[in-house]
């Protein structure tokens, strides 16, 4: 009976750090908008993000900060207001504590280092890195600004997850990958293993493929392509080749644990990150059809849904196990 307690209590401490933080905490940070239709861009992604964060992920809005372009001195988006929100949560936050990080504006590349752009002096990647180093909490740090991608190289750590709207330093065009990635959190479609729950690595995929067919509806070549990082190695994985990232994202929960829930385990995982890749090479042919002889575009067609048929049908099975 000893050993019986003892090997339940080992489990119970051995799921603890992923079944779901202790406390959560938030800081957004809405940057310099430089113009107009920026402002009021950025003020609807911050706002719906703020939204979902409060209304279905029950976060305590003492423990959400928002700094934004405003004139009150206390809530702008500057450099030493960001300095002092993650030094005084790097004072609270307990190592099973998880602090979920989003930049939203525009972002800078010069050859050497990226940068956020704050109102005022800017913060660079290793600036953040150094700020947040000290944080005891598992951290979830998303930049969706267009110079986000060296962002992956510095942020990257043991038990974080680092997201980047983009996957290239080249990559300068204004993103929209907040805009799906806020909505993500707010979409049951997005509860990919439907456990009810919304992982990090879920929101992550509904927003790469809201990203991927904005361009496509419009006609044009995306200019943006998110990345994923979670094994601490800083290189990023994106939707259609996962590699070996996205374990720890999809046992990363914003909201509170929810009993009987069962977490995506790495076989769910796997099948999951298929479907999602057979479904980005689906989204491609249709835009290759115009270029492919009607018995080409057929058999591949045809072999993706039968692959693709298959791989939905062994989810399905996982999940009734």
């Amino acid at each position: 009976m000893r050993r019986l307690a003892a090997a339940a209590a080992l489990l119970l401490a051995s799921w603890a750090p992923t079944a779901g933080a202790q406390d959560r905490y938030a800081l957004i940070v809405s940057g310099a908008s430089g113009g107009e239709a920026y402002a009021r861009q950025y003020t609807q992604w911050t706002g719906a993000l703020s939204t979902v964060l409060a209304d279905r992920m029950k976060l305590d809005p003492q423990h959400v900060t928002v700094l934004a372009d405003t004139k009150q001195p206390d809530a702008a988006a500057t450099a030493i207001n960001v300095r002092r929100a993650l030094v005084a949560l790097r004072e609270t936050i307990q190592r099973d504590d998880l602090l979920f990080v989003v930049l939203i504006g525009h972002g800078t590349f010069d050859g050497a280092d990226a940068k956020f752009n704050l109102v005022g002096p800017d913060l660079a990647s290793t600036d953040w890195s150094a700020l947040l180093r000290p944080i005891a909490g598992r951290v979830v740090f998303v930049n969706t600004t267009s110079g986000s991608f060296p962002f992956l190289e510095h942020l990257t750590g043991s038990r974080r997850v680092v997201i980047t709207a983009t996957d290239a330093a080249a990559q300068r065009f204004d993103t929209v990958f907040p805009q799906y990635f806020a909505a993500a959190f707010s979409d049951d479609a997005a509860d990919l293993d439907k456990n009810g729950r919304i992982s990090i690595w879920e929101a992550f995929a509904a927003a790469s493929a809201g990203v991927r067919r904005h361009y496509q509806q419009r006609g044009q070549l995306a200019t943006e392509h998110a990345l994923l990082d979670d094994n601490g190695d800083g290189v990023g994985s994106d939707m259609v080749n996962p590699g070996d990232d996205g374990s720890l994202a999809s046992r990363t929960y914003l909201d509170e644990p929810l009993p009987g829930a069962r977490p995506t385990d790495e076989v769910l995982l796997k099948l999951l990150q298929r479907k999602a890749t057979l479904e980005a090479e689906v989204d491609d042919l249709k835009i290759r059809k115009t270029f492919l002889t009607p018995d080409e575009y057929a058999r591949e067609f045809e072999r993706m849904m039968i692959e693709l048929a298959r791989v939905s049908h062994d989810i399905r099975e996982r999940n009734r196990t």
